[in-house]
């Protein structure tokens, strides 16, 4: 009986794992070529949502072109003939919290809509959630302007009950939007 040379025993299985990783790879580029339009197209649903949640007059509303933030927290900037939009995305406990924020002319706090967030449920999901707790919360910074901050910091915002990195994000956010007014003019 005759024995396979290591050497051809390791090329062997390198040529056979290399066949199945690239067997492996052009099924994951196929099944992300079918999914990629479906998920832009629900991240731009996403989008028009949230922006029509925090200015009246969305349907209107523009995103400007070429606009560019040192902070590296504003992603995206829609302006209308009312108010502003900016899209931010600080970081949270977890992940970035992308959220709209929507600013008035004046720079004062019109709304605010979480778009995507990966936040401990039960604690800083709340932040997003869709009910008392989490509106209460956004609620906070209607009409607000300045700069703001949690109420461990010195500020006027409540702090979400042990979540206090996902609070402090969102007022970084909020706060990252009312500059990004401020300077636009």
């Amino acid at each position: 009986m005759k024995t396979e040379s290591t050497f051809k025993y390791v090329l062997r299985l390198s040529l056979t794992l290399l066949i199945i990783t690239g067997v492996v790879a052009g099924l994951l580029a196929g099944v992300n070529a079918i999914t990629a339009p479906r998920i832009a197209a629900a991240k731009a649903e996403k989008t028009t949502k949230a922006l029509s949640a925090v200015i009246p007059d969305a349907d209107t509303a523009k995103q400007m072109e070429g606009f560019s933030d040192e902070s590296g927290i504003v992603t995206a900037v829609y302006t209308s003939d009312s108010a502003y939009a900016v899209q931010v995305a600080p970081n949270g406990f977890d992940n970035a919290i992308t959220m709209m924020v929507g600013v008035d002319k004046e720079g004062k706090v019109l709304g605010i809509s979480v778009i995507s967030h990966t936040e401990t449920a039960g604690l800083g999901a709340v932040a997003a959630a869709q009910n008392a707790k989490g509106e209460a919360f956004r609620g906070q910074f209607v009409g607000q302007g300045g700069q703001l901050a949690v109420t461990k910091d010195g500020g006027t915002i409540d702090a979400l009950t042990g979540a206090t990195i996902t609070s402090r994000a969102v007022t970084t956010g909020v706060n990252a939007a009312i500059a990004c007014v401020a300077n636009l003019g």
